[in-house]
Order: C-alpha cells, then sequence, then structure tokens
C-alpha cells in the first residue's frame, strides 16, 4: 500500500507533464544544438529549417543534420495532431449528420401527420366511420372557427335613392 507522501509526490508529477490537448497552437520550448527555440510546433519547424540551410550553406554537415532531425521530429509531432484533430472532426461531423437525418425524420413525421389530419377534416365520410359520431348537443369543448364552416353568401336588394322611386312603383312620367 502506497503512503500519502507517495501519492502527493505523484500528484505534484503529474502536474507538470502536458496534457495531450491542441499542441498545434501550444508553445515549445526546443532545446536545440544553438540554444533555445521557442514557439509553436509549426514556428519551430521552419526556425530548424532555416538553421538547416544556414549549416548546409556554412558547410556544417553535422549540425545541418542535427538541425533537420529536429526539424522532422516536429513536423511528425505536428502531423499526428493534424491527424487527431482531423478524427475528432470527422467524428464530430458524423454525430452532427446523424443529429440532422434524425431531425429531418421527426420533421417529415410531423408534416405527415398534419397532412393526414387535414386529409381527414377535408373528406368527413373516411372520419365518420373511424371516430363516434357526437350529437349537436354535445358540448365538445372545442371552438368553431370561421375556416371550419363556410360563411352564406348575403344577397341584399339595393337600397332605394330618395330622387329614385322604389323598382316595384312605376314612376308616372314613364308610363306616360
Amino acid at each position: 500500500m502506497k503512503s500519502s507522501r507517495n501519492r502527493s509526490r505523484n500528484k505534484n508529477r503529474n502536474n507538470n507533464r502536458p496534457s495531450g490537448g491542441n499542441i498545434v497552437n501550444r508553445v515549445f520550448d526546443s532545446s536545440g544544438p544553438e540554444g533555445k527555440v521557442r514557439g509553436t510546433p509549426q514556428q519551430i519547424i521552419e526556425k530548424y529549417n532555416q538553421l538547416h540551410r544556414d549549416a548546409v550553406l556554412s558547410g556544417d554537415r553535422v549540425n545541418a543534420e542535427n538541425f533537420a532531425q529536429h526539424a522532422e521530429h516536429y513536423t511528425r509531432m505536428l502531423a499526428e495532431a493534424q491527424k487527431e484533430i482531423d478524427a475528432k472532426r470527422e467524428q464530430q461531423e458524423a454525430q452532427n449528420r446523424e443529429r440532422q437525418a434524425e431531425r429531418d425524420r421527426e420533421r417529415a413525421d410531423r408534416l405527415k401527420a398534419q397532412e393526414e389530419a387535414a386529409a381527414g377534416q377535408d373528406n368527413p365520410s373516411d372520419t365518420q366511420d373511424k371516430q363516434p359520431a357526437q350529437t349537436a348537443d354535445a358540448d365538445s369543448g372545442l371552438v368553431e372557427t370561421p375556416e371550419e364552416k363556410p360563411r352564406k353568401k348575403r344577397t341584399r336588394k339595393p337600397k332605394a335613392r330618395p330622387d329614385q322611386p322604389p323598382e316595384g312603383d312605376a314612376a308616372p312620367e314613364a308610363a306616360e
């Protein structure tokens, strides 16, 4: 069994180590042959590639190889991190597609139910067989809306003007 002192040391030790996370934007301190190089992996790669070119131009093959290996190390780290990011993105997109497909199915089901309900209201002969008939006196609690019952058109006779006689009466001047 571990003592509490060992457990506390382990806790502290693990806190100093970087967790996975997004290393693409993380700042690293790289201890190379020319001293420390600090920056994101992409910046460190560019710096080591520049140092490699300078060493090649000066004829220092050993340092050129060393810089090339450092650049390659950070290139591999960056590529691995990019693969993980791409895998997470693909997984997220697949989940989003699933969610959208489910929403589309639900929407289609709702529309289908609404169309069936509308078709049932438009064609009462079909629904009379399926639903029990309600008496006119029964209070169903439903409110009739103007859409439910058709309006009757009212025909009016034009009002007689005071200067014109009513239609049924013939004017004395017109009869002569």
